[in-house]
């Protein structure tokens, strides 16, 4: 169930940092970490580098500290 509301979240998202996606499944980070290295290995997100933003123009989050992952798949 996770799995799939990860992917739908990132297909509608585009991108989204580990902490906003364990917040929209009700999940911990380290479950949805788990999940989103399952999607990973079936190429359909990617984890951004280090430093990379989430796409908004809101600048309130230390991109240092950010953990992102991007929706790679079918939309």
């Amino acid at each position: 169930m996770i799995l799939s509301e990860i992917g739908q979240y990132l297909r509608l998202h585009g991108r989204a940092s580990l902490r906003d996606l364990a917040t929209a499944t009700g999940s911990t980070p380290e479950a949805v970490e788990a999940m989103l290295a399952t999607l990973e290995r079936k190429g359909r997100v990617r984890r951004l580098p280090a430093g990379s933003t989430c796409g908004s123009s809101c600048c309130q989050c230390d991109p240092g500290t950010l953990v992102l992952y991007e929706w790679t798949g079918d939309s």
